[in-house]
């Protein structure tokens, strides 16, 4: 366990107010922890953009099942990154759309073009890569 240090912030008042509203709207129970939250995510960000670690996030894709061969062309994908997916979840939202959420694993180069090859795919009416970390170097 690691030691916690304290350390102060000026700030203006407007802004103090506006980040104190922000952080009793997402239910934050202090400062502290709102503050942690905002250098963890630019830490994950920064992994993201310039490191070479393994890196972990989500594919979500919504799509007509009834374009053709769009099926086909995603579990082709998906077999060609097969070292990259942890796991897929497959939920039929109406009688022609489809959520696929993709877990993946990886560098963030690799995860990144697996992203791109699958929501560019004709059919796909919304894709978003959610990127994350696999938490060893976040405290």
């Amino acid at each position: 366990m690691t030691k916690t240090i304290r350390f102060g912030v000026s700030i203006d008042e407007r802004l103090l107010k506006r980040f104190d509203d922000l952080i009793a709207n997402k239910g934050y129970v202090n400062r502290s922890e709102a503050v942690r939250d905002l250098i963890r995510n630019n830490l994950v960000n920064e992994q993201w953009e310039t490191n070479d670690e393994e890196a972990v996030g989500t594919i979500t894709l919504v799509y007509d099942h009834h374009t053709r061969e769009l099926t086909d062309k995603l579990t082709e994908h998906q077999h060609a990154y097969h070292h990259h997916i942890i796991s897929s979840m497959h939920v039929h939202l109406d009688a022609h759309n489809c959520l696929e959420v993709v877990v993946v694993k990886g560098k963030p180069e690799i995860i990144k073009r697996l992203s791109d090859e699958l929501i560019g795919n004709k059919g796909v009416k919304h894709g978003k890569l959610v990127t994350t970390t696999a938490g060893k170097d976040i405290a």
